[in-house]
């Protein structure tokens, strides 16, 4: 608590010029960040929080708000022996195969992840060598588009 009785808090969130684009690439007030360790550290740091609706990444003690593209995390990889996706915050979760979809922008893959943080779930985007791997284990099978994963076919929705 402050002298004056207020709780104290984390200062209101504002952004800061900090832009995550559709490709993964972070700017700052239109610059792009070329440092690697920073690039990597903001990978990692990307947060959704819910009651505020906004995207942020954390330095130490600063959270700042950023603006995302079109996804605000992205699939690095997939095992597809046990149907696992990497995210770019190092989080692994399920994909959730009915959630595919290809971006507007360019025609990638998207899914969604982190349905804890929003009903709907968040968009991630994934990665090419993830998007490639991914897709050499569809197949076609009597007339279905099929993606196996953990030993299990899974329909996928119409792309």
């Amino acid at each position: 608590m402050s002298a004056s009785g207020a709780p104290i808090g984390p200062p209101p969130l504002r952004p800061f010029g900090l832009r995550l684009h559709h490709d993964g690439r972070f700017s700052h007030e239109g610059g792009p960040i070329l440092n690697q360790k920073l690039r990597e550290h903001f990978d990692r740091s990307v947060a959704y929080l819910p009651e505020e609706g906004k995207y942020v990444v954390r330095l130490g003690h600063f959270r700042g708000e950023i603006e995302v593209e079109e996804a605000g995390f992205f699939v690095r990889g997939i095992d597809l022996a046990s149907g696992e996706i990497a995210l770019s915050d190092g989080s692994r979760e399920p994909l959730a195969v009915a959630s595919l979809a290809l971006s507007p922008i360019d025609g990638a893959l998207l899914c969604r992840v982190k349905r804890a943080l929003a009903g709907a779930g968040l968009l991630a985007r994934f990665m090419p060598a993830a998007q490639a791997e991914l897709l050499l284990a569809v197949e076609e099978r009597e007339g279905r588009t099929v993606l196996r994963l953990a030993g299990v076919d899974h329909d996928l929705p119409a792309l």
